[in-house]
């Protein structure tokens, strides 16, 4: 049962409580509580270049977008 996808192994194993157990405590991704992956932005959902300073939550591409909108001046 090799696969990418945790979610059908899940469901094949279902019935099979001892081996769901083993596969869930092994296998299945882990909730992100820190790092960059846990950091996602607002309007995209990207997680590279986050800006999160002032509560913003945006990556940079649509900081570029929106800066305008939201109070930001571009100098030079």
């Amino acid at each position: 049962m090799t696969t990418a996808n945790h979610a059908k192994v899940l469901k094949q194993i279902s019935g099979k409580p001892g081996k769901m157990a083993k596969y869930k405590k092994n296998n299945v991704p882990k909730e992100r509580k820190q790092g960059e992956m846990s950091k996602k932005c607002r309007t995209c959902g990207r997680t590279g270049s986050h800006i999160s300073k002032y509560g913003i939550d945006l990556c940079r591409h649509c900081f570029r977008e929106n800066a305008l909108k939201i109070g930001f001046k571009k100098y030079s």
